[in-house]
């Protein structure tokens, strides 16, 4: 098995690029659980079919015995994220090979608020440090006053002389881990105040 270390995030959508396209007002995003490796084939064959697609990665390193290499690997494994409109047919979605389900409650596919996707693509565009974390249930919710994540709200965990945002989508329960400068934060009001 080879060994993972982390380096700049990046993202593939529809166009190839880490930009954002304008959509109609009635199209939400929604995570798509896919099977585990088809996170680029699912994008590719969304993008395909026409439907605007966010696979954000990371790079990392895989060390063998006799070789590293540098690959880049999902920031949300067997997840990608899609923005259509619920009520169009989703049969072409659905019918995606490697993809799993939309997430949801029972049938009832639950949308991810615009704001949560707009904070991982900031991420993805930031050239920050950033790699997956798993979801976190207690630390300061903060907002990112200065730097390329500015306006951006997280969760922080003391780590000396720089903080790690931790940028949370919750209905997946998973979260993304990017250092920042602790100077650049401000702890929001109602939560824990952990500087030291």
């Amino acid at each position: 098995m080879g060994s993972n270390s982390g380096s700049l995030p990046k993202c593939v959508n529809q166009s190839g690029q880490g930009g954002l396209t304008l959509m109609p007002e009635n199209r939400s995003w929604y995570a798509i659980r896919v099977r585990s490796k088809w996170e680029r084939p699912v994008a590719a064959a969304l993008a395909a079919k026409g439907y605007e697609q966010f696979l954000p990665l990371y790079g990392s390193t895989r060390q063998w015995a006799d070789r590293a290499k540098a690959v880049e690997l999902p920031l949300f494994p067997t997840y990608l994220f899609c923005r259509f409109d619920v009520s169009d047919r989703l049969l072409p979605i659905l019918t995606t090979p490697g993809l799993m389900s939309i997430v949801g409650h029972g049938r009832n596919p639950v949308s991810i608020p615009s704001k949560e996707i707009e904070a991982i693509q900031s991420v993805s565009r930031s050239g920050l440090y950033a790699r997956p974390w798993p979801q976190l249930t207690a630390g300061s919710k903060v907002l990112v006053e200065k730097g390329p994540l500015a306006g951006i709200e997280g969760v922080t965990l003391d780590a000396g002389k720089k903080y790690k945002l931790m940028i949370s989508i919750p209905l997946l329960q998973r979260s993304v881990a990017v250092e920042i400068d602790r100077n650049w934060v401000r702890p929001l009001a109602g939560s824990s105040t952990s500087k030291r």
